[in-house]
This record gives C-alpha cells, structure tokens and sequence, in this order.
C-alpha cells in the first residue's frame, strides 16, 4: 500500500430549507462509500460538510413559522443531523454556515479580495416589492418568458424554453413573496471581478484530473463570456453583512462553499491532529477533493476555485460531479409519490439497501441515475440476501454444531481462494476512480462461485458421512472466509453488515487490508440471520406515505372566518394591563340600545366605570357578582352616558351570542392577567 495520504473531502451543503430526500442522498451515499474506502485503506480522510443556512427562502420561511431564522436552522440541522446518521452517513463534522467560523472566514476572505483589487461596486436597477419592502431575489420574481412566452417562469431562466435572462426582462413580473407587481429601485451592489481569473481558470480545468471532461467541456464555453459576479444582497437578508458597508449581506453563494473550509475549521479546534493551514493553506501537500451535483457545476468549477486563488488559498485537487436521480425512469414526483423523503425511506427499509443499489449502478460519469423500484428489490434480495450472505448461512451451522464453532486447519482449495484475495487491487482501482458499479459487479461475480462452489460440494450430504465430514468441515471454513473477503470489499457500501460479520467472525476489525487474511484454526460465534427479503408492497407502502407526507405539506392553512391582526411584538401586548375585576354592580343606560353601565372591583377601594355593549346577551342581574377580565388601563373615553374607564373581554361576533371572559375559581379582583 501506498503511503499514507492527506484527504479531504466534502459533499454539497444541504440546504436548511427542506428535508433531506433520496436524490440528496446518492451524493452523500457516493462520497461515504468513497471515504470509507479511504479509512480502510489507511488514510488520514477527513470528510465535513455543513447546512446552507444563508438567503431569503431561509428568512421567509421563518417568518412564515413564526420562527427566528437561527430558531429555523436550528431545528433543520438537528433533523438533517439524524437523516445523516441513520443513514449511515459518516462525517467527521457536520456543522452550520450561520457559525463564528463561517462569519470569520467569509468576511476574512472578502477583505483579502478586496485587498487584492478583484472587488468594485457600482449601482443597479433591481426589482423591489414594495409591499413587503424588500429587493427580490431572481427565484423570488416570476412571470411571462421573454423569449418563448411561457406564463408563470422564474426570474432567472425558462423551465420551458430554457432561456436565460434577468428579472428585469421578464414580462408581468410578480412578487413571488407578496404577489405585487415589483418596481425597479437603485441599489449599490458589489462585485467579485471573476473575468480577472479567466488565465488561471483555463488552466485549472485544463489541468489533468481537476474536473471531469464533460464539465471541462461545458465550462469551457463559459470562459469567453465571463463576467462580474455579484455578491452582496440588500437588508432584510438573513447572512453576514459585508464589512464597512451597513445593510449590505454577502449572497448566499458567496458563504456557502467557504461553509466547507469553516466546518473543517470548527473540526481542527476540536481535534489536536489537524491542521488547517496543513489542508487550505497556499502550499497545501493535502488532497481537497468535492463531491456536488450537476446543477451547481458552475460555482463550484468557476467561482469557488478563483475566490480561493484570489485570496490567496490552495484550490481543490477536484471536483466530481453526478447526475439527477429519476425514479422509475422519471422525475421524482410528489403527486406520484417517488419524491422519497430520507426519513420516509428509513420508516421501510434498512439504509444499506439504498446504499448497496446505488454503488451497485454508480460510474464516475455525470449521467442521470435511475432508481428502479422494482430492481431494488430484485437486486436487495437476489444480490445481499440470495449471494452473499447465503454464503454464510449455508456454511454457518455446520461449522457451529458439527465442529465446536472452530474453521478447519487449512485450506482446501488454495487457487479458488487465492481468486477472491488477488482481487484486492483491482477492486481497489474501482473504488479509486469512483467506479462502483464495476466493483459490485466484480465482487458478486466472486459471490456467483462462492455459491457455486459450495453447491457443488454438497457440505449438507458430505456432513452425513463420517469419511466426507472433514471435507465438509473444509469445504464450510473456505465459504467463510469467502464470505469474510467479500464482505472486507463491500464494508464501504455495507458499514452496518459489516459490523455484524465482525463480531460474527470474532474479529478486531474488517478493514481493506483483512480481505488477504485468511482464517484457519479460528472461532467463531453463532451465525445470526443479517439480512432479510424485501417485497413490491413495502415500496408500495412507502410510496403511500410519500404522498401523505405531499398532503399534509400542501394542506392549505386554516383559516378563522375572522382573520387574526397583524403580528405584534412582546413590548406591544405587554403595554395592556389585564386585571381580574368583579362585577359589583351592572344596569341598563337609560336611552342606549346596546350598553350597559359596570362598576367593576379591582381590590383595596379600587373601582372603575365601564360601559360595555353586552346589553342583547346579558341581564344585568346575572353579571352581579361574577368575575371577568377586562383592560385597566385603556384611556377613559368620555361617552354620551358618562365617562367609560376600560373595556371588559368579551368573545363573539356580537348581539346575543357574547360571552364575557369569567376566569376559574381561585382569581381575586386585581390580578394581573399574563
């Protein structure tokens, strides 16, 4: 083996704004495996990732909740936190853009920006709501397609189409926040000058391995016509704001890759083993490699690498992009029911089967992967139930009741085991290179004559006879270090087997390297069933619960058939002073149609007057006495029967149907109602 090396690695950001699904997933499932195999290896792999909890989507969908934005990804994080974990996600840091690390590197790095000359403002025309009095992001404006005509397109770009303009182009553009018509309003903005970089970034994506060809190719076409990308947004913005300027937010995408320095910072303070400027530093030995999307290809191959070079940090060794996931051949569909939640996923089946399907299909190509539902459960129970582990369930027992739990002494086909050992570093390349799929083909090729060759041996008959029941003995010890080595390859896509097969085994550790030893002489404990078949109706069960989970999303809010007012803040309801009072004395007004006149008690001599239009509801003779609510302090209100020095709380639309607030037994006149 190679010595040791220095990585780190990183999936894309989640955003805070939404659960984790199965499409996120096959990037974190693509990277775990991948680090693991690292780990196995015997490298030092590092693997951080953290919530994009930065812009306005954030902002509103706290206010909608009725929720502080830091309350908002504070709970997001937790419930990402547990996807990842369930899922067997194994990070090393799992952390937050909205953390003094992000805050520090991200205004440090700006300032070196700005330091260096590759950032200058100027003033723009933007589109503003005036109802919600805020500037509008371009996913924030929707309306008429420019060029094609298509109704009820984004502010960015056509779904239809595919053209791309400015939200100022679009036509009958509409506030997506407020439904207002937008109006154009001067704004100052700044801008990272990333035409500057066009010299370095033809030579990073030229360089051998950086990126992968198709993205070469495509971000190629984008070198001629690069620009001054803005990063700063207007107040009200939930982010950073930028260093000397008041009201003025870094965009979201500004932050959010340098999200993966801030997380691996978080880590090195916490860890005496690492070094940051060992990892990012200009002068870095180390590996940084980044594991995203398709669709963010362009920041993470253009902006990121020029922001990290312009500030005088090392660029990543890579950048590896993957395709969308389809289900069934097509788009994830909420109506559908294929637009899986993690968590819904997690309520039906092991994570390992999701795990194992995906590395099973997986290239290091950025093609489109699709997740066949009923494949799934072909390749779950044909794949890990009927090859591998059939391997150890079939030799398992004999071994147990038949030979005290001890392999034989020896091997007795040193050529077919020396098959599954010599795969090593083929296996290995595969693993390297991000080739799943031709690993997991490779190795349940090996589990094929596994299976094959215990078939034909016939251990359950050899068994029976007193001269065959060495062989048998012989025969069952090869199937289980088979199953052993096996299992050794696929512990990066099956973390969770794997363990089992450990203490199975009676073994201190199944890494890479134990794939080359083979047991003999050994104990071992009693085999335990580790895997069991799925069917179609547990998919069409979670399929089910997938569109609940749609419905119950999509459920339009109560309504009250009289809406609540505006919000108000704290400071606002605690001006009102609500007291217990007593009900010493009530009579009709002379000449009014709808009031009656109160004397109400609040305690030690204190009474006051209030003229209150409960007449329809009430006889004075039966508020006598009786305790209710009212506000002591509104100002006296000088009427045509006298002077009214409060209001007691009455619920109802009014006429007959009132009734007047009567707190529980036990208030006394004077109390403060909180």
């Amino acid at each position: 083996m190679s010595s040791q090396r220095k990585i780190l690695v990183t999936s894309a950001l989640p955003y805070a704004n939404g659960d984790i699904h199965i499409g996120h997933l096959l990037e974190y499932v693509q990277t775990d495996i991948w680090v693991r195999f690292q780990k196995s290896r015997g490298h030092q792999c590092i693997y951080v990732c953290a919530d994009d909890t930065h812009g306005t989507p954030v902002m509103l969908r706290a206010q909608k909740e009725g929720k502080t934005p830091e309350d908002f990804i504070k709970e997001s994080h937790q419930a990402h936190e547990q996807d990842f974990a369930d899922c067997l996600i194994g990070f090393d840091n799992f952390h937050s853009t909205h953390s003094p690390e992000s805050k520090e590197l991200t205004q440090g790095i700006y300032l070196k920006l700005k330091e260096n000359g590759h950032i200058s403002s100027k003033t723009i025309n933007q589109l503003f709501d005036p109802e919600k009095e805020m500037f509008l992001p371009d996913r924030f404006v929707k309306g008429t397609c420019p060029k094609c005509g298509s109704e009820d397109q984004y502010g960015d770009n056509c779904d239809a189409c595919g053209a791309t303009y400015s939200p100022t182009e679009l036509k009958n553009p509409k506030s997506a926040v407020s439904g207002a018509t937008p109006i154009l309003k001067e704004s100052e903005h700044f801008f990272f000058d990333l035409k500057g970089f066009e010299g370095f970034l033809r030579e990073w994506l030229g360089a051998d391995g950086h990126v992968q060809s198709e993205v070469q190719n495509k971000m190629n076409e984008w070198l001629d016509d690069l620009r001054q990308w803005d990063i700063s947004r207007d107040a009200p913005y939930f982010g950073w704001e930028i260093p000397g300027e008041k009201g003025k937010y870094f965009y979201v995408w500004l932050d959010a890759p340098i999200g993966y320095m801030a997380s691996f910072k978080n880590l090195c303070d916490k860890r005496d083993d690492l070094n940051f400027d060992e990892f990012w530093g200009k002068d870095s030995d180390a590996e940084v490699y980044h594991f995203i999307g398709k669709d963010i290809i362009y920041f993470h191959t253009l902006f990121w690498p020029s922001v990290l070079d312009g500030a005088g940090y090392r660029t990543p060794s890579a950048v590896w992009a993957h395709g969308f996931v389809t289900v069934n051949g097509q788009k994830m569909s909420k109506s559908k029911g294929t637009f899986i939640k993690a968590r819904t996923y997690l309520n039906h089946f092991r994570p390992e089967f999701l795990r194992y399907y995906y590395a099973a299909k997986l290239s290091n190509r950025i093609d489109d992967f699709d997740l066949n539902l009923e494949d799934f459960v072909q390749r779950v129970n044909s794949d890990l139930v009927g090859k591998l582990v059939n391997i150890a369930s079939r030799c398992a027992g004999f071994i147990t009741k038949q030979f005290d739990s001890n392999l034989s002494d020896s091997i007795i086909e040193p050529e077919l085991i020396k098959q599954f050992t010599e795969a090593s570093d083929e296996l290995a390349q595969h693993y390297e290179n991000r080739d799943f799929g031709r690993a997991v083909k490779h190795i349940m090729a090996l589990a094929d004559k596994a299976n094959a060759y215990i078939a034909n041996e016939e251990p359950w008959n050899l068994v029976k006879n007193d001269e065959t029941k060495e062989r048998a003995h012989q025969v069952c010890s090869l199937g289980i270090n088979m199953f052993k080595i096996l299992t050794a390859y696929l512990a990066p896509v099956l973390p969770e087997l794997a363990g089992k097969v450990q203490d199975f085994l009676k073994l201190d550790s199944l890494k890479w390297a134990s794939a080359q030893d083979v047991l003999t002489g050994h104990e071992i404990n009693k085999f335990k069933p580790m895997m069991q078949r799925i069917d179609m109706k547990q998919v069409e069960a979670m399929i089910e619960d997938s569109k609940e989970d749609l419905e119950a999303e999509v459920k339009p809010e109560a309504q009250l058939d009289d809406p609540i007012k505006d919000e108000i803040q704290f400071g606002d309801f605690d001006k009102i002073d609500l007291r217990i009072a007593k009900i010493a004395k009530a009579e009709h007004v002379e000449g009014a149609d709808k009031l009656l006149k109160l004397q109400l008690d609040l305690g030690n001599g204190v009474t006051k007057q209030v003229f209150a239009g409960i007449k329809a509801a009430y006889d004075p003779a039966d508020l006598q006495g009786k305790l209710t609510v009212m506000v002591a302090n509104l100002a006296p209100r000088k009427m045509k029967f006298g002077m009214s020095e409060g209001m007691v709380l009455a619920a109802g639309p009014g006429g007959k149907d009132l009734w007047i607030l009567n707190p529980d037994e036990g208030a006394q006149p004077g109390m403060r109602v909180k």
